[in-house]
């Protein structure tokens, strides 16, 4: 399960994907659209921006806007970025792999085999979707 702030995160990054191109928007906005709490949004932006997916502009026409393209930014990247390894196991983690303690050998570990397919299937779809895929997938007729 995703974290509370991950999926603020998101839907943040997907309002900021709706921006016409060039422009920006207040953090104000975001927070009111989105319902997402202004302190906590503020923190998460600023996670953001020091990841280089957004940038903050100041002034009159100031606010926030991403940095990245909407093609550039995938669900598994601001995932791995707010909550950390995407893995169930943590010696299926790409970035934080550990042995299990109470396991003798991972090759025939059963529970790691089924979780394995599982992390694989959910890694392929969380990083091959896209800011903009998701708001094009929003928009298709149902």
């Amino acid at each position: 399960m995703i974290s509370q702030k991950a999926k603020y995160a998101l839907r943040a990054l997907v309002a900021l994907t709706r921006v016409p191109t060039g422009d920006s928007m207040m953090i104000s906005e975001i927070s009111r659209d989105q319902a997402i709490p202004k302190k906590f949004l503020e923190q998460i932006l600023l996670e953001l921006k020091r990841a280089g997916i957004v940038m903050s502009r100041r002034g009159r026409m100031g606010g926030y806007v991403l940095l990245k393209a909407p093609e550039q930014v995938t669900f598994g990247e601001v995932l791995r970025l707010i909550d950390g390894p995407i893995a169930p196991l943590p010696c299926l983690s790409k970035i934080a792999y550990r042995r299990c303690v109470d396991c003798t050998d991972e090759a025939s570990c059963e529970i790691r085999h089924v979780f394995q397919r599982v992390t694989l299937a959910t890694r392929d779809v969380l990083d091959s979707t896209t800011l903009a895929d998701a708001v094009e997938q929003q928009e298709l007729p149902v």
